[in-house]
Protein backbone atom coordinates (compact mmCIF):
# COMPACT_ATOMS: atom_id res chain seq x y z
CA UNK A 1 0.00 0.00 0.00
CA UNK A 2 2.85 2.36 0.92
CA UNK A 3 4.47 1.60 -2.46
CA UNK A 4 1.20 2.50 -4.20
CA UNK A 5 0.93 5.85 -2.40
CA UNK A 6 4.57 6.66 -3.11
CA UNK A 7 4.04 5.91 -6.82
CA UNK A 8 0.91 8.04 -6.88
CA UNK A 9 2.74 10.89 -5.17
CA UNK A 10 5.61 10.72 -7.66
CA UNK A 11 3.15 10.59 -10.57
CA UNK A 12 1.30 13.62 -9.21
CA UNK A 13 4.51 15.57 -8.74
CA UNK A 14 5.64 14.62 -12.25
CA UNK A 15 2.38 15.89 -13.76
CA UNK A 16 2.61 19.11 -11.73
CA UNK A 17 6.19 19.67 -12.92
CA UNK A 18 5.18 19.01 -16.53
CA UNK A 19 2.35 21.54 -16.27
CA UNK A 20 4.71 24.09 -14.73
CA UNK A 21 7.22 23.58 -17.57
CA UNK A 22 4.40 23.97 -20.09
CA UNK A 23 3.31 27.25 -18.45
CA UNK A 24 6.88 28.56 -18.40
CA UNK A 25 7.39 27.56 -22.04
CA UNK A 26 4.15 29.31 -22.98
CA UNK A 27 5.29 32.48 -21.20
CA UNK A 28 8.68 32.57 -22.96
CA UNK A 29 7.36 31.96 -26.47
CA UNK A 30 6.68 34.88 -28.78
CA UNK A 31 3.07 36.09 -28.70
CA UNK A 32 1.56 35.55 -32.15
CA UNK A 33 -1.30 37.44 -33.78
CA UNK A 34 -3.04 36.00 -36.83
CA UNK A 35 -5.23 37.98 -39.24
CA UNK A 36 -7.03 36.04 -41.98
CA UNK A 37 -8.13 32.61 -40.75
CA UNK A 38 -9.69 31.52 -44.04
CA UNK A 39 -8.99 28.43 -46.16
CA UNK A 40 -5.22 28.60 -45.60
CA UNK A 41 -5.05 30.66 -42.43
CA UNK A 42 -7.23 28.40 -40.31
CA UNK A 43 -4.86 25.45 -40.62
CA UNK A 44 -1.78 27.64 -40.19
CA UNK A 45 -3.14 29.24 -37.02
CA UNK A 46 -4.21 25.84 -35.71
CA UNK A 47 -0.64 24.58 -35.96
CA UNK A 48 0.74 27.67 -34.23
CA UNK A 49 -1.54 27.36 -31.19
CA UNK A 50 -0.99 23.61 -31.01
CA UNK A 51 2.78 24.23 -30.86
CA UNK A 52 2.20 26.16 -27.65
CA UNK A 53 2.41 29.75 -28.87
CA UNK A 54 0.06 32.30 -27.26
CA UNK A 55 -2.22 33.16 -30.19
CA UNK A 56 -4.59 36.07 -30.80
CA UNK A 57 -6.91 35.94 -33.82
CA UNK A 58 -9.12 38.62 -35.33
CA UNK A 59 -12.88 38.30 -35.43
CA UNK A 60 -14.25 37.27 -38.81
CA UNK A 61 -17.64 37.09 -40.49
CA UNK A 62 -17.06 33.34 -40.85
CA UNK A 63 -17.26 32.37 -37.20
CA UNK A 64 -16.43 28.68 -37.55
CA UNK A 65 -12.60 28.95 -37.87
CA UNK A 66 -12.39 31.59 -35.12
CA UNK A 67 -14.49 29.55 -32.72
CA UNK A 68 -12.44 26.44 -33.48
CA UNK A 69 -9.19 28.28 -32.72
CA UNK A 70 -10.58 29.76 -29.50
CA UNK A 71 -11.51 26.23 -28.38
CA UNK A 72 -7.90 25.22 -29.04
CA UNK A 73 -6.60 28.01 -26.79
CA UNK A 74 -6.50 31.16 -28.93
CA UNK A 75 -7.83 34.56 -27.83
CA UNK A 76 -10.17 36.56 -30.05
CA UNK A 77 -9.63 40.26 -30.76
CA UNK A 78 -12.10 42.69 -32.33
CA UNK A 79 -9.74 44.27 -34.86
CA UNK A 80 -6.18 44.35 -36.21
CA UNK A 81 -5.12 47.05 -33.75
CA UNK A 82 -6.04 44.80 -30.81
CA UNK A 83 -4.21 41.88 -32.44
CA UNK A 84 -1.04 43.97 -32.81
CA UNK A 85 -1.26 45.30 -29.25
CA UNK A 86 -1.33 41.72 -27.91
CA UNK A 87 1.45 40.34 -30.14
CA UNK A 88 5.18 40.24 -30.77
CA UNK A 89 4.62 38.81 -34.25
CA UNK A 90 1.58 39.45 -36.46
CA UNK A 91 0.91 37.11 -39.39
CA UNK A 92 -1.32 38.36 -42.20
CA UNK A 93 -2.96 35.87 -44.57
CA UNK A 94 -5.59 37.71 -46.62
CA UNK A 95 -6.67 37.81 -50.26
CA UNK A 96 -4.33 40.36 -51.80
CA UNK A 97 -2.66 43.78 -51.78
CA UNK A 98 -5.76 45.95 -51.04
CA UNK A 99 -6.64 43.78 -48.06
CA UNK A 100 -3.04 43.86 -46.76
CA UNK A 101 -3.00 47.65 -47.04
CA UNK A 102 -6.30 47.87 -45.13
CA UNK A 103 -5.12 45.51 -42.37
CA UNK A 104 -1.93 47.52 -41.82
CA UNK A 105 -2.95 51.12 -42.48
CA UNK A 106 -6.74 51.11 -42.19
CA UNK A 107 -8.80 52.36 -39.24
CA UNK A 108 -7.91 50.21 -36.22
CA UNK A 109 -5.14 48.63 -38.30
CA UNK A 110 -1.90 47.03 -37.15
CA UNK A 111 -0.02 50.31 -37.54
CA UNK A 112 -2.24 51.98 -34.93
CA UNK A 113 -0.71 49.72 -32.26
CA UNK A 114 2.77 49.43 -33.80
CA UNK A 115 5.57 49.29 -31.24
CA UNK A 116 9.34 48.84 -31.53
CA UNK A 117 10.23 45.18 -31.94
CA UNK A 118 6.98 44.15 -33.61
CA UNK A 119 7.42 41.87 -36.63
CA UNK A 120 4.76 41.58 -39.33
CA UNK A 121 4.86 38.54 -41.62
CA UNK A 122 2.70 38.86 -44.74
CA UNK A 123 1.75 35.38 -46.00
CA UNK A 124 -0.78 36.77 -48.49
CA UNK A 125 -0.18 36.81 -52.22
CA UNK A 126 0.45 40.52 -52.47
CA UNK A 127 2.28 42.92 -54.79
CA UNK A 128 6.02 43.36 -54.15
CA UNK A 129 5.78 47.14 -54.60
CA UNK A 130 3.35 47.34 -51.66
CA UNK A 131 5.51 44.99 -49.59
CA UNK A 132 8.60 47.15 -50.02
CA UNK A 133 6.64 50.35 -49.37
CA UNK A 134 5.14 49.04 -46.14
CA UNK A 135 8.57 47.86 -44.98
CA UNK A 136 9.99 51.33 -45.59
CA UNK A 137 7.09 53.10 -43.87
CA UNK A 138 7.17 50.87 -40.79
CA UNK A 139 10.94 50.74 -40.27
CA UNK A 140 11.14 54.18 -38.55
CA UNK A 141 8.61 52.86 -36.01
CA UNK A 142 10.90 49.95 -35.15
CA UNK A 143 8.58 47.50 -36.93
CA UNK A 144 9.95 44.81 -39.27
CA UNK A 145 7.83 43.83 -42.27
CA UNK A 146 8.62 40.47 -43.92
CA UNK A 147 6.97 38.57 -46.76
CA UNK A 148 6.41 34.82 -46.54
CA UNK A 149 3.84 33.76 -49.15
CA UNK A 150 2.71 30.17 -49.45
CA UNK A 151 2.51 27.33 -51.91
CA UNK A 152 0.39 24.16 -51.81
CA UNK A 153 -3.19 23.86 -50.54
CA UNK A 154 -5.38 24.12 -47.40
CA UNK A 155 -4.76 20.39 -46.84
CA UNK A 156 -1.03 21.03 -46.37
CA UNK A 157 -1.82 24.13 -44.29
CA UNK A 158 -3.78 21.93 -41.88
CA UNK A 159 -0.98 19.35 -41.82
CA UNK A 160 1.75 21.98 -41.30
CA UNK A 161 3.45 21.10 -44.59
CA UNK A 162 3.21 24.27 -46.66
CA UNK A 163 6.03 25.52 -48.88
CA UNK A 164 7.00 29.03 -47.78
CA UNK A 165 9.13 31.47 -49.78
CA UNK A 166 10.50 34.23 -47.57
CA UNK A 167 11.76 37.75 -48.26
CA UNK A 168 13.72 39.84 -45.79
CA UNK A 169 17.03 40.11 -43.95
CA UNK A 170 18.40 36.77 -42.74
CA UNK A 171 18.67 37.97 -39.12
CA UNK A 172 15.03 39.12 -39.10
CA UNK A 173 13.84 35.85 -40.58
CA UNK A 174 15.91 33.85 -38.11
CA UNK A 175 13.97 35.43 -35.22
CA UNK A 176 10.67 34.12 -36.58
CA UNK A 177 11.89 30.89 -38.19
CA UNK A 178 10.34 28.64 -35.55
CA UNK A 179 6.98 30.39 -35.90
CA UNK A 180 6.93 29.88 -39.68
CA UNK A 181 8.09 26.29 -39.19
CA UNK A 182 4.84 25.58 -37.30
CA UNK A 183 2.97 25.50 -40.62
CA UNK A 184 5.80 24.91 -43.12
CA UNK A 185 7.27 21.71 -44.48
CA UNK A 186 9.81 23.69 -46.51
CA UNK A 187 11.10 27.24 -46.08
CA UNK A 188 13.15 28.88 -48.84
CA UNK A 189 14.73 32.31 -48.38
CA UNK A 190 14.64 33.89 -51.85
CA UNK A 191 16.02 37.38 -51.20
CA UNK A 192 15.36 40.77 -49.59
CA UNK A 193 11.94 42.11 -48.58
CA UNK A 194 9.57 41.81 -51.55
CA UNK A 195 11.41 38.86 -53.09
CA UNK A 196 9.04 36.39 -51.46
CA UNK A 197 6.03 38.00 -53.11
CA UNK A 198 7.88 38.27 -56.41
CA UNK A 199 8.63 34.54 -56.32
CA UNK A 200 5.07 33.71 -55.30
CA UNK A 201 3.65 35.58 -58.30
CA UNK A 202 6.12 33.85 -60.63
CA UNK A 203 5.26 30.51 -59.03
CA UNK A 204 1.54 31.12 -59.57
CA UNK A 205 2.16 32.24 -63.14
CA UNK A 206 3.75 28.84 -63.80
CA UNK A 207 1.00 26.87 -62.04
CA UNK A 208 -1.91 28.85 -63.50
CA UNK A 209 -0.20 28.58 -66.90
CA UNK A 210 -0.36 24.83 -66.50
CA UNK A 211 -4.03 25.08 -65.51
CA UNK A 212 -4.87 27.02 -68.70
CA UNK A 213 -2.78 24.61 -70.77
CA UNK A 214 -4.44 21.53 -69.28
CA UNK A 215 -7.93 23.01 -69.79
CA UNK A 216 -7.27 23.88 -73.43
CA UNK A 217 -5.59 20.53 -74.14
CA UNK A 218 -8.57 18.66 -72.66
CA UNK A 219 -10.97 20.54 -74.94
CA UNK A 220 -8.83 19.95 -78.05
CA UNK A 221 -8.41 16.26 -77.21
CA UNK A 222 -12.12 15.70 -76.52
CA UNK A 223 -13.16 17.53 -79.70
CA UNK A 224 -10.94 15.09 -81.60
CA UNK A 225 -12.19 11.90 -79.97
CA UNK A 226 -9.79 11.50 -77.01
CA UNK A 227 -11.54 11.41 -73.63
CA UNK A 228 -10.03 12.93 -70.44
CA UNK A 229 -9.39 9.47 -68.95
CA UNK A 230 -7.37 8.46 -71.98
CA UNK A 231 -5.38 11.69 -71.88
CA UNK A 232 -4.72 11.15 -68.18
CA UNK A 233 -3.61 7.56 -68.78
CA UNK A 234 -0.88 8.85 -71.10
CA UNK A 235 0.29 11.86 -69.05
CA UNK A 236 -0.03 10.56 -65.48
CA UNK A 237 3.21 8.98 -64.34
CA UNK A 238 5.08 10.31 -67.38
CA UNK A 239 7.56 13.15 -67.77
CA UNK A 240 4.79 15.78 -67.79
CA UNK A 241 3.36 14.63 -64.44
CA UNK A 242 3.68 16.73 -61.28
CA UNK A 243 1.83 17.45 -58.05
CA UNK A 244 -0.23 20.23 -59.62
CA UNK A 245 -1.17 17.95 -62.51
CA UNK A 246 -2.42 15.33 -60.04
CA UNK A 247 -4.69 17.72 -58.12
CA UNK A 248 -6.01 19.26 -61.35
CA UNK A 249 -6.86 15.89 -62.86
CA UNK A 250 -8.25 14.55 -59.59
CA UNK A 251 -11.10 16.96 -60.27
CA UNK A 252 -11.25 16.26 -64.04
CA UNK A 253 -11.36 12.46 -63.62
CA UNK A 254 -12.90 11.95 -60.17
CA UNK A 255 -14.91 15.23 -59.98
CA UNK A 256 -13.41 15.92 -56.55
CA UNK A 257 -14.28 19.59 -56.13
CA UNK A 258 -11.94 19.96 -53.15
CA UNK A 259 -8.88 18.58 -54.92
CA UNK A 260 -7.37 22.06 -55.30
CA UNK A 261 -9.20 24.73 -53.32
CA UNK A 262 -7.93 27.89 -55.00
CA UNK A 263 -10.52 30.06 -56.69
CA UNK A 264 -10.58 31.27 -60.28
CA UNK A 265 -10.97 34.82 -58.93
CA UNK A 266 -7.77 34.49 -56.92
CA UNK A 267 -5.98 33.06 -59.95
CA UNK A 268 -7.14 36.03 -62.03
CA UNK A 269 -5.92 38.42 -59.32
CA UNK A 270 -2.48 36.79 -59.25
CA UNK A 271 -2.18 36.97 -63.02
CA UNK A 272 -3.01 40.69 -62.86
CA UNK A 273 -0.20 41.08 -60.33
CA UNK A 274 2.11 39.22 -62.71
CA UNK A 275 1.19 41.57 -65.56
CA UNK A 276 1.75 44.60 -63.32
CA UNK A 277 5.12 43.29 -62.20
CA UNK A 278 6.25 42.58 -65.75
CA UNK A 279 5.10 45.98 -66.97
CA UNK A 280 6.90 47.79 -64.13
CA UNK A 281 10.11 45.97 -65.06
CA UNK A 282 9.67 46.58 -68.80
CA UNK A 283 9.30 42.86 -69.53
CA UNK A 284 7.06 41.61 -72.36
CA UNK A 285 4.82 38.80 -71.12
CA UNK A 286 2.41 37.74 -73.87
CA UNK A 287 2.12 34.24 -72.37
CA UNK A 288 1.14 35.73 -69.01
CA UNK A 289 -1.56 37.85 -70.59
CA UNK A 290 -2.97 34.84 -72.44
CA UNK A 291 -3.18 32.92 -69.17
CA UNK A 292 -4.70 35.94 -67.40
CA UNK A 293 -7.43 36.22 -70.03
CA UNK A 294 -8.60 32.65 -69.44
CA UNK A 295 -9.25 33.45 -65.79
CA UNK A 296 -10.65 36.89 -66.62
CA UNK A 297 -13.27 35.32 -68.90
CA UNK A 298 -14.20 32.71 -66.29
CA UNK A 299 -14.65 35.33 -63.60
CA UNK A 300 -16.53 37.70 -65.92
CA UNK A 301 -19.10 34.96 -66.49
CA UNK A 302 -19.78 34.64 -62.76
CA UNK A 303 -17.54 31.67 -62.04
CA UNK A 304 -14.90 33.37 -59.89
CA UNK A 305 -15.87 31.33 -56.83
CA UNK A 306 -15.17 28.03 -58.54
CA UNK A 307 -11.83 26.31 -58.02
CA UNK A 308 -8.97 26.30 -60.53
CA UNK A 309 -9.41 22.76 -61.93
CA UNK A 310 -12.97 23.71 -62.86
CA UNK A 311 -11.49 25.97 -65.54
CA UNK A 312 -11.47 22.77 -67.62
CA UNK A 313 -15.27 22.72 -67.66
CA UNK A 314 -15.46 26.40 -68.61
CA UNK A 315 -13.01 26.13 -71.50
CA UNK A 316 -14.81 23.02 -72.75
CA UNK A 317 -18.17 24.81 -72.56
CA UNK A 318 -16.84 27.84 -74.48
CA UNK A 319 -15.82 25.44 -77.22
CA UNK A 320 -19.04 23.43 -77.29
CA UNK A 321 -17.40 20.35 -75.76
CA UNK A 322 -18.63 18.24 -72.82
CA UNK A 323 -15.80 16.50 -70.96
CA UNK A 324 -18.26 14.20 -69.17
CA UNK A 325 -19.72 12.55 -72.30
Amino acid sequence: MQSFWLSSLRWGRSRLAAKQRSREDHMTKQRIGFIGVGLMGHGMAKNIVEKGYPLTVMANRNREPVEDLVKRGATEARNAREVAAASDVVIICVTGAPQVEAVVNGPDGVRAAAKPGLTIIDCSTSEPTLTRRLAEELAPLGVTFLDAPLSRTPKEAWEGKLDVMTGGAEADLARVHDVIACFAGRIVHVGPTGAGHTMKIVNNFVSMGYAALYAEALAVAKANGVAPKAMNAVLSGGRMDCGFYQTFFKYVIERDENAHRFTLANAHKDMRYCANMAQAAGIANPMGNAVKNYFAMAEAQGNGGKYVPMLSDEVARWNGVNLLD
